[in-house]
């Protein structure tokens, strides 16, 4: 623990408490001036939060499989009925 330093935070608050409680961000002190608005502030740590959540959510599997697997079926029905009207 380091003491004597001050540190400014923003702390952002999960809407849904399954993925997390809440996110810590540390502000640089040479990146924050006092004429930064509060509101851009906390939207870039709250783009940030989001923008992890996104990246490390888990794939689903069957969602990749599920379009390339129903393009297949709707070509391979409409050249079945493309046949079977030319004949």
């Amino acid at each position: 623990m380091v003491k004597g330093v001050a540190r400014r935070v923003v702390v952002v608050k999960s809407p849904d408490p399954k993925q997390f409680e809440q996110a810590i961000f540390l502000l640089r002190e040479d990146a924050i001036s006092d004429e930064t608005p509060e509101e851009q502030v906390l939207r870039q740590a709250q783009q940030a939060a989001n923008d992890y959540l996104r990246q490390s959510a888990p794939r689903r599997k069957g969602q990749r499989f599920l379009t390339p697997a129903l393009c297949t079926f709707i070509g391979a029905a409409a050249a079945s009925l493309f046949w079977f009207l030319l004949l």
